[in-house]
């Protein structure tokens, strides 16, 4: 097995040359840089990875924090990270909270612990002045959440924006008694969320009613219980603004059981354009966010904080989205986007 030492006799040059080539450090000139590459090259020599994040006290692994892998908008989103992570050369640990204050702190502390160089927060449970001191162990990063008294860099869409429009929307198809069914309502996102809902409401001249609030639905069961508690306890609701497609597929498959027509008996928005969206029938209108172009924007920020500490601002990069008009909206004739 090809050592250093055989590397640096190959190629002509001193053990601490090849050294600095190895561990990518400064004052080595191209020519010489060449010189050692080829002869790692034509030995089949592999530096230690191991040995050189010890060194660097570098793990060269970052860790996401989310909500729960299951959801679709999760799952895509690691996907583009861990991709564009290993062009660095980085690896990729997914922390799954299940929206637990105590699992967002116990996986805060893999950066403090120096398990991980940086975290990117897809998701906030605790209030940020709990999430800040761990800024002194290295960089955080927000994806799709975001919060405006935070001092990191955020990657988003605009939620508030995005929720105005979808209920702006059931308005325009006629909806007079809108419900708003939300995950978990506490997080800065959903706040903003329903920020959105509200303004288009009032917009209107008509109020916001918290009896037609439904918190807590997440998935495709949680929708068709959705359905239920509309069907029993709020007749009169003839539009629903939902925060995931998921709950909105639970709820239109259930509706149709029941023998309501969407969208003339009631009118269903989702969020996130999962593939589920467009498989329903009637295919959900939603909002879509792009997923891909945020996750790697997300590790290019954090990376290259990793690579220049301290020297870069705390920038927001505010993402396009698009509302997808589709058929459980669809009353009257719309084109679809």
């Amino acid at each position: 097995m090809a050592t250093i030492e055989d590397v640096a006799k190959l190629a002509g040059l001193s053990r601490t040359t090849v050294s600095r080539v190895i561990n990518d450090q400064p004052y080595v000139t191209e020519e010489k840089r060449q010189r050692i590459i080829q002869a790692m090259n034509d030995l089949g020599y592999v530096p230690n990875s191991s040995a050189r994040r010890l060194r660097s006290q570098r793990t060269e692994t970052i860790a996401v924090l989310l909500p729960r892998l299951t959801n679709p908008f999760f799952g895509n989103l690691i996907e583009a990270m861990e991709e564009k992570a290993s062009e660095w050369g980085y690896q990729v640990i997914v922390c799954q909270t299940h929206d637990s204050k105590k699992k967002e702190m116990d996986y805060l502390q893999l950066l403090k612990t120096k398990q991980v160089d940086g975290i990117i927060m897809a998701s906030l449970v605790n209030d940020w002045e709990v999430v800040e001191p761990y800024l002194e162990s290295g960089p955080i990063v927000f994806c799709n959440e975001y919060m405006d008294e935070s001092c990191i860099p955020m990657v988003h869409m605009d939620h508030k924006q995005a929720a105005y429009e979808a209920t702006v929307h059931l308005l325009e198809q006629g909806c007079k008694q809108i419900a708003y069914v939300t995950g978990g309502p506490e997080s800065h996102l959903s706040k903003e969320r329903r920020k959105g809902f509200t303004s288009a409401l009032s917009e209107y001249n008509l109020p916001f009613i918290e009896d037609m609030t439904i918190d807590w639905a997440m998935d495709v069961s949680d929708g068709q219980k959705v359905f239920h508690m509309i069907s029993n306890e709020f007749t009169q609701v003839d539009g629903i603004f939902t925060g995931s497609d998921e709950v909105a597929a639970g709820l239109i498959y259930e509706a149709a059981s029941s023998d309501w027509r969407i969208p003339d008996d009631l009118a269903v928005v989702g969020f996130d354009n999962q593939m589920l969206s467009l498989l329903m029938v009637p295919s959900v209108t939603t909002i879509e966010q792009p997923v891909k172009q945020m996750a790697d924007k997300t590790v290019e920020v954090l990376i290259q904080q990793l690579l220049h500490p301290g020297t870069l601002p705390a920038q927001k990069y505010v993402f396009p989205h698009q509302l997808l008009i589709r058929n459980s909206t669809k009353r009257k004739k719309l084109s679809i986007q």
